[in-house]
Parts: C-alpha cells; structure tokens; sequence
C-alpha cells in the first residue's frame, strides 16, 4: 500500500514528524516578532511529535510523500499545542512547567497565552487548507479536526474532567473511558486517520488503531501521574491523586492498568493487519506510549 515509500525506524520517523511539523509551523509565523507569534513558537516545539508521526506514517501506508502531508502533521501540532497552554492555564489544571519548560502565561502572562492558544487553533486549520492534496481530503480534514477538538471531542472531555473534580461522587470507569476518548484519544484517532483520509481510502483499521492507542497513551498518563518524576515526564506528578481524581489506576490499581494497557496495545497493533508488515513502525509506537518515561 506504501506505493515503495521508505519506513523508517520509530526514532527516526519521530524526530522527522517535529522536525516537518515545526517547520511548517515556523513558516506560517515567518516575520511575525510579536510577543503572541513567539508563544506559539514556544508552545509548539519540543514535544514528542507523536500526533504529526502518526499523521506521516499514515500517509506512507498509502502512498503520500511526507511533503504532502507535512502541513497536516503540523495542524495537529499546532491544535495539540493550543491544547495544552489552554489546559496549563490556572482556570484550568493550572501548571507551571510543561515539556521541562515554564508554561506559556508562565513565561509571558495569562493573556498572551490564551490569544497564543486561540492563535495556534485558528493556524491549524489555516495549514490544512494550504495543504496540497485533494481539496475533498482537505474538506474532510477540516470537518474531522473540528468534530475531534470540538465539544463531542477534546474540549467536550476537558470539560467533563473539570466538572469531575467538584462532582460529588467519582467518575466509573465508563465514565472515565468515554472522558478520555474525547480528551486524548480524539486526537490521536484522527492522526492516524489523516493518511487514509488524504489519500481517499477505508480509514476502519486505522480508526481501530487510534482508539486502542488513544486509550492506551492515557492509561500509561495515569501510569506516569503515580511512578513518574517531574524530571523525566518535563511537568508536575502526582496531582491526580492530591485532587482526588478518578483515573484508571485509581480504578482498577496500577498492575490492573499496566496490563489493561498492554492489552489495547496489542489491539492496535492487530488492527494493522491489512498493513502486513508494512505496519511495523506503527506497532512500535503502540509499543512505544506504554514505555515512555515523558
């Protein structure tokens, strides 16, 4: 299906994700020295790069050249940045470090951050617009992202996860699943649904793929929030508990979750069966968000 596209090793197709997604984002903002343009460079850079790898390595699976689909690998960097200086604000989880780096109205001031994150959500979907590739794949791009980061998706999550924590009685762990399905997963469904997109092919197994990882990247958040330091995962730990949270570790203990995770792993990666081995890299990343450290 890779129509000879090279695959590369997952280290390797990580660092080229951040690298094409900065890039793209770096030259949307080129000439742009105003102290919200230079917010968004630094919320944007740094990162795993994980959503604009899946972006890539769903293209390679079907045929695209990474230029082609390297503005949509920065579109979800970009919305995915806004993401995450919206939910460091003190309205909301109020975080001071993130990516081992002081959060944007950290750094600057509560203002410059929320017009930084508005900025950076409006220059996603002005990059998939740009985006050299059929303009039906860049309508249902567009549609996509906005139900994805919309209310039935990431922000609906957020929302649901803010109003946890004054609830009278904790979340189950259906609750929980479905929280996390729109605050995290969403986004990682439609990056690996993007490749398929573009190139106007079945999305099922990918679809499958980005559910199990989605669920599985949370989990092992969870995981991190309990055993990590705040050196290694770049913010503050243990916050869930301290708040009083519903998390799946809380739910279902950490050697429960540990597996229950190994387990959706192990569903992505046979959702790629079509893929054959052609898939490889991407069974990597499954296996890849459950060992991180960050």
């Amino acid at each position: 299906m890779s129509g000879g596209l090279t695959r590369l090793p997952l280290a390797d197709g990580l660092t080229r994700a951040r690298s094409l997604a900065e890039a793209e984002i770096r030259a949307a903002l080129a000439h742009n020295e105003t102290p919200v343009a230079e917010a968004m460079r630094y919320a944007a850079t740094g990162g795993k790069g994980l959503r604009a790898f899946l972006v890539l390595e769903s293209a390679r699976l079907h045929g695209i050249e990474p230029q082609i689909a390297a503005p949509v690998a920065g579109a979800i960097e970009a919305l995915h940045a806004y993401s995450l200086v919206h939910d460091d604000l003190p309205c909301m989880d109020d975080d001071a470090l993130r990516r081992g780096q002081p959060t944007v109205h950290i750094k600057w001031d509560e203002a410059t951050a929320v017009l930084a994150g508005d900025a950076l959500q409006s220059l996603a979907f002005g990059l998939i617009a740009a985006a050299e590739c059929p303009p039906e794949a860049r309508i249902g791009l567009v549609q996509s992202l906005s139900d994805a980061a919309g209310v039935a998706g990431m922000v609906g999550g957020q929302a649901a996860d803010i109003a946890a924590e004054s609830a009278a009685t904790p979340l189950t762990l259906p609750e929980i699943e479905a929280l996390q399905a729109g605050k995290t997963g969403a986004l990682i469904t439609w990056s690996a649904m993007a490749g398929p997109r573009i190139a106007g092919a079945d999305p099922a197994p990918l679809r499958h793929y980005g559910e199990a990882l989605g669920r599985a990247f949370q989990i092992a958040d969870d995981i991190l929030d309990v055993e990590g330091s705040e050196q290694a995962v770049g913010k503050a730990v243990g916050k869930d508990a301290a708040a009083g949270k519903a998390t799946f570790v809380s739910l279902l203990g950490l050697e429960p979750a540990r597996t229950c995770a190994a387990a959706l792993v192990e569903e992505a990666c046979e959702a790629l069966a079509p893929y054959g081995r052609d898939g490889e890299t991407l069974r990597d990343a499954a296996r890849f968000v459950i060992a991180r450290r960050s």
